[in-house]
């Protein structure tokens, strides 16, 4: 084996095919990276687990006790006397409910849905309510409130700003206690088992305190019992019988170790199979307070006989399509009462909606607004057909796609968390919609990437060279050598013998290798975001979606974030067409289009008292929906009357480039007669030639009348008509020919055919303006 050949293998510098031995750190921590991905779960199924374990023990633990005092044998649980003070409070607020007639009156058997109303916070503290004259049930509040420990009280109350809490909204759940096993119940049970979630909300703040609930709902008089505990404070079922009145006490007791029974199975179903509660585990922010609460509720009724309110109640249950009556207003007053801490909120101007009938809600709000994103999508398809050439791209404003494409793209996320908050039924009528609105998305980000790559040229400016400066030499000195200009030459890198190389030692070989290292990753990756401007537009469009997505969870900045985004719809069209002296090339009905779907969303939203989240109507959605469809109507009328026809004189004039500036004819006795070759057809580009014969110029004016007399049919005395003809003669001549801000000439005809298909000059590449 040759030299060459032995160097080649052994891959030493000098080798221009040598291979650099790939370092296996890099490997291994890829590797490590993705057996800790496979195999680690953050720890929350080991947590979880022991947690599950802990709980488990501790149900066990208080079902023996409970089962134990019911049966009357020795226990360490005991039921604590009811407060006799409670009831004359509750019976101020009128929360005792009563028999209806069933005929004409009846209660909802089943509250199972999402409550919202008004919260009124009372300090029932001693000191604050002997100087408090403005309420009438002062005095049973005082009884209720005597041998209170206040010492704990700052403690107690946390950070939350409790008087700013003026929003209150339910989430209930209700079940049917189980009897003796989980696959009978009593469909007919006058006593059911509820559970939820109380929110109390902070408008200055916009921030929510949420409480555990857990009760007792008495079917036959519409009354609602139970414990409100922040997160983290566990509820003890058990004491429920201390809560409702002394008839009642009983039949409470009785329905609580079935249910501790179940909680306990289900505990062991999670435990086996795995399962981590991700919702519970996931709380870790500290809590707000620690003050308990208790829940006294009342039904209102309503004027629908109770037999035709049990058919609704069945058929929205069961869908079956039978007529039933129209379901009515469900709405309750509540007390939300904390003797501990001295909280008393009093829960006014209820409303209610039933878990079914919000599921048909949702659905029917996903149908509509899918129907719109399919409509969106069809336009865009088609406007993007009509705007496919770099000339159609090179009209419209890149701003204006990419406005849509960022709202689209918090649609997406938007209706992807609304549907795994949904569950069921629900959450797939909801991936539909946030399908359409991610195609919709990608299209519109891709199209605005290639707007900005086509139109990126535009603001090129070609780099201004910068002089040498050449040394000057005095007069009076003579230069020590003769002045010549000097030739550079260029020697080849001297090349070492093959004997040399191999006599080199091997740490002088690393370090060469070393020298020639690649650059790292990083390195790499802010290179060629410095350098590719695609790559720098995606790079910035991910960082602006992942700044988006963190605010938008900011109910005031998300109100910022539609003004913004709704505002740049069709504003950035607009200046672009009026700084271009062009018009848009969008059509009317993608115009017309895309301003009612884009409007349905921010109206169903910020106008509809009654939308699917429940968000408070904005009295400025209006001004804004007319913002909008202003732009889209003056989009069209730039189309028809002229993209600058609403300025004023002075400002609606654009400076565009003249592509027929006057040019010297060529030398009548020159062999060429033309003005040059075309550098897209090759051809020649001659002007009229009895122009050519009688003109040096084509806007001379020297000598105008001689000139003018020279041209077939011109008659003497009709001056002013023949110099009109002469004129228009040298107009259409100068349209026959197009020098573009590169100095390169073309045909009109040519040029106009080839800025259909690209907007560069088709032989120095630089940009070329609309012609």
């Amino acid at each position: 084996m040759d030299t060459t050949a032995r160097d080649e293998e052994a891959g030493l510098p000098g080798n221009t095919r040598a291979q650099r031995p790939r370092s296996s750190v890099p490997s291994f921590l890829f590797i490590s990276f993705m057996l800790f991905m496979l195999t680690s779960h953050n720890g929350d199924e080991f947590l979880a687990r022991h947690q599950y374990q802990d709980a488990l023990q501790s149900l066990t633990y208080q079902l023996s006790n409970y089962t134990a005092w019911l049966n009357g044998t020795d226990s360490n649980f005991t039921v604590p006397v009811q407060d006799p003070t409670l009831s004359p409070l509750l019976d101020a607020f009128q929360l005792q409910g009563s028999i209806l007639d069933p005929v004409h009156h009846s209660y909802y058997s089943n509250i199972t849905g999402f409550i919202h109303g008004n919260a009124k916070l009372s300090n029932i503290t001693l000191p604050t309510l002997t100087h408090n004259d403005t309420i009438h049930w002062r005095q049973q509040a005082e009884q209720y409130m005597i041998g209170v420990n206040t010492t704990t009280l700052p403690e107690r109350l946390g950070s939350w700003n409790w008087t700013a809490s003026t929003k209150v909204a339910l989430s209930v759940v209700e079940k049917k206690p189980l009897g003796g096993t989980e696959q009978h119940m009593h469909p007919s049970s006058p006593i059911t088992l509820v559970h939820g979630r109380i929110e109390l909300t902070d408008p200055t703040r916009s921030e929510n305190l949420r409480l555990e609930f857990q009760g007792v709902h008495f079917v036959s008089n519409g009354s609602i019992y139970g414990f409100a505990e922040p997160p983290g404070r566990h509820i003890d079922i058990r004491l429920l019988p201390s809560l409702v009145p002394k008839g009642a006490k009983n039949e409470t007791a009785r329905i609580i170790a079935p249910e501790l029974q179940a909680k306990i199975d289900k505990l062991k179903d999670m435990i086996d199979a795995g399962i981590v509660d991700t919702e519970a585990s996931a709380n870790d922010e500290a809590p707000k307070t620690s003050c308990p609460f208790t829940f006294h509720a009342q039904i209102n009724p309503v004027f629908v006989p109770e037999y035709l309110m049990q058919e609704l109640e069945d058929e929205l249950q069961n869908p079956t399509g039978i007529w039933t009556v129209p379901p009515p207003k469900l709405s309750i007053s509540a007390v939300l009462l904390s003797k501990e801490c001295g909280i008393l909120y009093e829960i006014t101007d209820t409303e209610g909606l039933r878990s079914r009938t919000f599921f048909r809600k949702v659905t029917t709000y996903a149908g509509l607004t899918g129907i719109s994103y399919l409509i969106l999508l069809i336009l865009f398809s088609r406007q993007t057909e009509r705007s496919r050439t770099p000339s159609g791209i090179s009209r419209v404003s890149r701003w204006t796609f990419l406005a849509q494409a960022t709202m689209d793209s918090v649609s997406f996320a938007g209706h992807i968390t609304f549907a795994i908050l949904a569950e069921g039924r629900p959450s797939l009528s909801l991936i539909a919609p946030a399908f359409l609105a991610c195609m919709v998305f990608v299209h519109e980000a891709q199209f605005s990437a290639l707007i900005h790559q086509i139109q990126g040229p535009e603001s090129y400016t070609p780099p201004v060279p910068t002089p040498v400066a050449i040394p000057t030499v005095s007069p009076t000195q003579q230069p020590l050598l003769p002045t010549t200009t000097p030739t550079t030459i260029t020697t080849p890198p001297p090349q070492l013998p093959t004997a040399v190389i191999a006599q080199q030692s091997p740490t002088t070989i690393l370090q060469a290798a070393n020298n020639n290292s690649t650059p790292s990753f990083f390195q790499f990756f802010i290179q060629h975001i410095r350098t590719d401007p695609q790559a720098r537009l995606w790079f910035t469009l991910f960082i602006f979606l992942t700044f988006i997505v963190r605010v938008i969870l900011s109910p005031t900045l998300s109100m910022l974030f539609v003004v913004v985004t709704y505002s740049s719809i069709w504003l950035p069209q607009i200046v672009r067409s009026v700084r271009r002296g062009r018009t848009s090339g969008l059509s009317k009905e993608y115009i017309i289009g895309t301003t009612a779907c884009r409007l349905f969303s921010a109206f169903y939203f910020l106008a509809c008292p009654k939308n699917v989240l429940e968000v408070e109507p904005r009295s400025w959605v209006y001004l804004l929906g007319l913002f909008v469809v202003m732009q889209a109507i003056l989009v069209i009328l730039q189309d028809t009357l002229g993209p600058t026809f609403f300025l004023p004189a002075r400002y609606a004039h654009v400076k565009s480039y003249d592509y027929h500036p006057p040019m010297p004819l060529p030398d009548s006795e020159s062999p060429e007669q033309s003005l040059g070759d075309c550098a897209i057809c090759m051809d020649a580009i001659t002007v009229d030639p009895s122009l050519r014969r009688r003109s040096k110029s084509l806007d001379k004016k020297e000598d105008w009348d001689d000139k003018v007399s020279s041209v077939p049919g011109f008659k003497k005395g009709k001056s002013v008509f023949n110099a009109m003809q002469m004129g228009v003669g040298a107009t259409t001549a100068r349209k026959n020919y197009s020098l573009a801000p590169c100095s390169h000439l073309f045909h009109t005809d040519c040029l106009e055919k080839w800025l259909a298909i690209k907007n560069i000059c088709p032989q120095c590449r630089r940009p070329l303006p609309p012609l």
